[in-house]
């Protein structure tokens, strides 16, 4: 058999049905298929630092809670649903710049110096305070 006549296989979610008309071994890959398929999807969701962002927090003493990560990850996921591509997340002591559609980072800084910049392409804005 030659290398072109292999298609690859994506593994479908089981439904609670198909698990009790099912021989145990296929159980078990399926649902190892279903848990790696949401494994994926929820790392699709986690945000990333660019460098560049990694670098302001540090340079300018910025501390965000994991907690607080959590909401920013929550409420870009919900812009991005909306077609957020880019947006301006401002919290209490910082002003995030992020990319929706790629889940980074791409800069940071407090909100004193968020007052005096202009922020351009951005169609979207997330206010936690």
């Amino acid at each position: 058999m030659d290398k072109s006549s292999f298609r690859p296989i994506q593994a479908q979610p089981l439904t609670t049905g198909q698990l009790h008309s099912k021989k145990p071994n296929q159980i078990k890959g399926n649902a190892f298929s279903l848990h790696l398929q949401q494994a994926i999807q929820e790392g699709d969701n986690k945000l990333t630092l660019s460098k560049h962002a990694k670098e302001r927090l540090i340079q300018r003493d910025i501390h965000i809670s994991d907690n607080r990560w959590e909401q920013i990850e929550q409420r870009v996921n919900e812009a991005k649903k909306l077609g957020v591509k880019d947006s301006l997340v401002l919290l209490d002591n910082a002003a995030l710049i992020v990319s929706a559609k790629n889940n980074t980072v791409i800069t940071a800084m407090d909100r004193q110096e968020a007052t005096t910049q202009i922020f351009t392409n951005i169609n979207g804005t997330i206010v936690l305070e």
